[in-house]
């Protein structure tokens, strides 16, 4: 063999191998997981649900490329509560966050609560939280003393400004609500109408920055919570009020970070998951649409598929939400899964998808979903989710049925089969006795764990302040 030729072949041998050594990395790699978590959307609002008078084409497309789950609980039907349980896998009560948390709180996600943000960010995970936090505003509970390496948002609702009054028409003590950066006030009070827009810069220069490298971006969106504020190109477009016009804002900040996930060609290696954090409002807000008028106006005429809604988790309504996955290449498109499913299941995924194990204490209610989502394996039928108000389990879900436990502890609960009856409209108890006990026993179990009127012996306390 001639010199000449030698080289040239151990030079082709090289770059097979380079090729073949860069193909097995990016066929190794870890996902990037984007958490898309939407405020007070009701289940049947986005048009692939079946809105008819609201557009959501770019929700509709992240639905068409990937899975929609019909049967998927937020794990309480308010904001601290179900994102306390997103992050940590568990139930809300079992890390001592059952409540709303409100400015005047000194209570916040404990330290000690080893997040899916902690968990990822030690596997080498770049982490950012944008959009609206709830799980304390004092620096000790903020996203960046829980595993997020950037924060930019609001440590609470958009409602939870100065102008909020208690029932006696007095101040409730808020003060303006910041904009932070860190653990730093970088604006206050903000522009609540500009913030959807501004949110979406910050993620998609994160994304453009860590496009290299694994990343997990946890994005809450705050336009579709009261007050609908959005900026003026998004008013009046929609056919549903201002609520409307603030779902298709929602959707166009959506539409804008996939585009960004294509043009860095990341698409096919990042997770996205999309829900709502719990139902809508359905009745009139007095002491809301007073402070902000129109924007906070409930349009009471308006009907949805489930009964129910927001600040109730006992009926459909409150908990049960859109939900939307997509991973191309792992997930076919276009699947619809039936199945139950709920919001802490998501902790175990992305750490199924990024290869870490999680450790069985502390104990943890979620479980992977991963399986489902690559069409690997199916739900368990016999799962059981239960659903409560505060310290009080209020319903539980197995397979079709659902058993709801009235207000009045003295009527007897209801059962329905929610594959023949999604409104909740017929009550079966008396024709399935068998299942009433069995989701009473369920209920049961339930309590003994995490309490029935006050914190049970399965839950861990969150971390207050001392004045």
């Amino acid at each position: 063999m001639s010199s000449r030729v030698v080289p040239f072949v151990l030079g082709l041998a090289a770059s097979l191998v380079t090729a073949h050594s860069a193909s097995a990395q990016k066929a190794t790699r870890p996902p990037n997981i984007v958490q898309i978590v939407a405020d007070d959307v009701a289940w049947d609002d986005l048009s692939c649900f079946g809105s008819k008078d609201l557009a959501t084409p770019n929700l509709d497309r992240l639905a068409a490329q990937g899975m929609r789950f019909t049967s998927f609980y937020a794990p309480h039907s308010t904001c601290t509560p179900t994102r306390a349980a997103l992050l940590t896998g568990c139930y809300a009560q079992r890390v001592g966050l059952p409540r709303v948390l409100f400015p005047t709180d000194r209570t916040g996600l404990a330290a000690d609560e080893r997040t899916i943000a902690e968990v990822l960010h030690d596997a080498g995970y770049a982490t950012a939280c944008i959009g609206k936090w709830h799980l304390g505003h004092r620096p000790e509970h903020l996203p960046t003393r829980h595993g997020f390496d950037l924060f930019f948002g609001i440590p609470y609702p958009n409602d939870h400004g100065p102008e909020r009054l208690d029932k006696d028409g007095k101040t409730r003590g808020f003060p303006p609500i910041p904009l932070l950066r860190g653990e730093q006030v970088v604006e206050q009070p903000t522009n609540l109408a500009k913030l959807p827009e501004r949110f979406v810069a910050e993620a998609l220069a994160f994304v453009q920055a860590n496009k290299a490298r694994p990343f997990f971006l946890h994005f809450g969106n705050i336009e579709t919570h009261t007050p609908w504020l959005v900026t003026r190109r998004f008013q009046g477009q929609s056919k549903a009020g201002v609520y409307g016009d603030a779902v298709q804002c929602l959707d166009r900040c959506v539409g804008e970070l996939l585009d960004a996930l294509d043009a860095a060609g990341i698409a096919n290696d990042t997770l996205v998951v999309f829900q709502s954090d719990n139902g809508p409002l359905t009745s009139a807000y007095a002491e809301l649409e007073g402070v902000y008028g129109h924007t906070a106006t409930v349009d009471t005429t308006r009907q949805h598929a489930l009964r129910g809604e927001k600040y109730s988790s006992r009926y459909e309504g409150g908990t049960r939400v859109a939900c939307i996955a997509r991973w191309p290449g792992r997930i076919a498109a276009g699947k619809v899964d039936e199945a139950l499913a709920a919001g802490f299941d998501w902790y175990p995924t992305f750490a199924a998808a990024a290869g870490v194990a999680i450790p069985p204490e502390p104990r943890r209610d979620g479980v992977s979903l991963l399986d489902r989502l690559t069409g690997t394996g199916t739900a368990d039928p016999n799962r059981t989710v239960v659903l409560l108000d505060g310290w009080r389990v209020v319903a539980a879900r197995r397979g079709p049925w659902k058993l709801v436990l009235r207000p009045n502890a003295q009527q007897p609960p209801e059962l329905f089969d929610l594959a023949a009856d999604l409104g909740e409209t017929t009550d079966v108890a008396a024709a399935h006795a068998d299942v009433v006990r069995e989701l009473l026993a369920a209920v049961e179990a339930a309590r003994a764990d995490l309490g029935d009127g006050k914190a049970g012996p399965g839950t861990r306390p969150a971390h207050v302040l001392e004045k």
